[in-house]
């Protein structure tokens, strides 16, 4: 089975453990690379130092409340990147805004996800999300 290259978007330490655990305990082969707000993830993704030699993510699960950079504005400059807009971007957030799922949207995110509070039903969100995006759906290859 292929590896698949996950890019976690989060500040939350707690939400970034849970994350990956859940999607270590799949038998989908993955990598998770975490950045922690949307400055040091836009240049995870534009392989600017220190992360040049890292390789570009296949999905990017991304969180709004983000400092520096929300994931908001990181979601409009990698959809309006010809190099970057590929990479399909799922908005994983504590909001349930109409406001941020729209924007989100707008800004072509691929799907928007409200972390559930509660320990069990966010495993099963990240459960569902990696057997959905990476079992079943076929992303792109990225360069």
């Amino acid at each position: 089975m292929q590896e698949i290259h996950i890019l976690l978007v989060d500040d939350n330490e707690g939400d970034i453990l849970l994350t990956k655990e859940a999607l270590e305990e799949a038998k989908i082969v993955n990598r998770i690379s975490v950045a922690y707000d949307g400055v040091q993830a836009l240049s995870f993704l534009k392989k600017e130092p220190p992360f040049m030699q890292h390789e570009s993510p296949d999905l990017i699960l991304l969180d709004i409340n983000l400092p520096r950079m929300d994931g908001t504005e990181l979601l409009g400059i990698i959809k309006h990147d010809p190099e970057l807009r590929r990479i399909p971007v799922i908005m994983l957030t504590t909001s349930s805004s109409e406001r941020d799922i729209l924007t989100s949207y707008d800004n072509h995110a691929n799907c928007y996800i409200t972390k559930p509070v509660d320990l069990e039903r966010f495993m099963d969100v990240v459960r569902t999300i990696e057997d959905f995006w990476i079992s079943i759906v076929k992303l792109p290859k990225t360069a």
